[in-house]
């Protein structure tokens, strides 16, 4: 299949590469900062609209909600491109409202839409096991079904509704911010006992508190490495769309809210790019303690 891919970044960037080893013709845009190792392989053309015009399936993955619109039905964008048949997904991580209206504008030019946004972070994209969590009618979902599997390996059809893919993804960052959060409060109480964190994350990792994050991210926490991963600053905006949705339905969500005043006091002090799991810094100036 012909894909136009947009959005090559720490994500998009292992996700295309995937796309085109599976035996797709990958097509994107050209930019100054196209990474050489996907010009070598794919078919650059000179923006979003030629992408549509040529490829079968187009794929977004790019950093926020205005991020899409600008790609989706800015000048020379996606929508200028499309003739009826073809296929947009959207797999970057944006607002479930905004999702709605994106899919029936697009709807309106005969093609269908997928929200699919992914979870797994730099990890899982490159080692192509994503968790891919998608909205939008069964038919388009089997179409894209092995583009999905040459990028992730937990795929499942959330809704038959756009938005419900969106929905999906903003439920599993309010989980993962909570925890990253617990696990950052359990390391920080334990260091300042003066018990070892590490030996503490070890005897966790054992018992009902074990969880992928306290793997991964509690080990980022002891050790002090902060690169992204996953920027403190997106995911700051994914619970802004969390707290957003709340708002819309009359739930409330102490923790979710909590939880982004420490993404806030990061981003403050100058960590917006630190990886997700460097929310333990605010902790630690809390209790002017480090972790290690």
């Amino acid at each position: 299949m012909d894909i136009g891919f947009i959005g090559l970044g720490i994500m998009g960037r292992p996700m295309a590469l995937h796309l085109q080893q599976a035996g797709h013709r990958i097509l994107v845009p050209e930019r100054a900062s196209l990474p050489q190792e996907v010009r070598a392989v794919a078919t650059v053309l000179p923006d979003a609209a030629a992408i549509a015009a040529t490829a079968e399936a187009i794929i977004l993955m790019v950093p926020d909600t205005p991020d899409v619109e600008a790609v989706l039905f800015g000048p020379r964008g996606v929508a200028a491109g499309l003739a009826p048949g073809k296929l947009v997904i959207d797999m970057s991580s944006i607002s479930p409202t905004a999702t709605k209206d994106f899919a029936a504008r697009i709807n309106a030019l005969g093609c269908d839409y997928l929200d699919a946004p992914v979870s797994g972070g730099e990890v899982g994209a490159k080692q192509a096991t994503l968790t891919i969590m998608v909205g939008g009618p069964q038919a388009a979902f089997e179409r894209a079904l092995p583009l999905f599997q040459a990028m992730g390996k937990n795929i499942t059809l959330v809704g038959e509704a756009n938005g419900a893919g969106q929905t999906c993804k903003v439920a599993n960052q309010i989980v993962v911010a909570l925890t990253i959060e617990a696990v950052g409060e359990a390391l920080v109480f334990a260091s300042k006992a003066g018990a070892d964190p590490a030996k503490v994350r070890q005897a966790l990792m054992g018992g009902l508190a074990t969880s992928r994050i306290l793997e991964l991210h509690g080990e980022r926490m002891i050790t002090r490495s902060f690169n992204p991963g996953f920027r403190i600053a997106l995911h700051q905006k994914d619970l802004n769309l969390a707290l957003q949705s709340a708002r819309e339905l009359g739930v409330s969500l102490p923790n979710t809210a909590a939880t982004q005043q420490l993404f806030s006091a990061c981003v403050a002090a100058g960590g917006g790019g630190w990886d997700h799991s460097g929310l333990v810094q605010a902790l630690e100036a809390m209790a002017a303690h480090r972790v290690a």
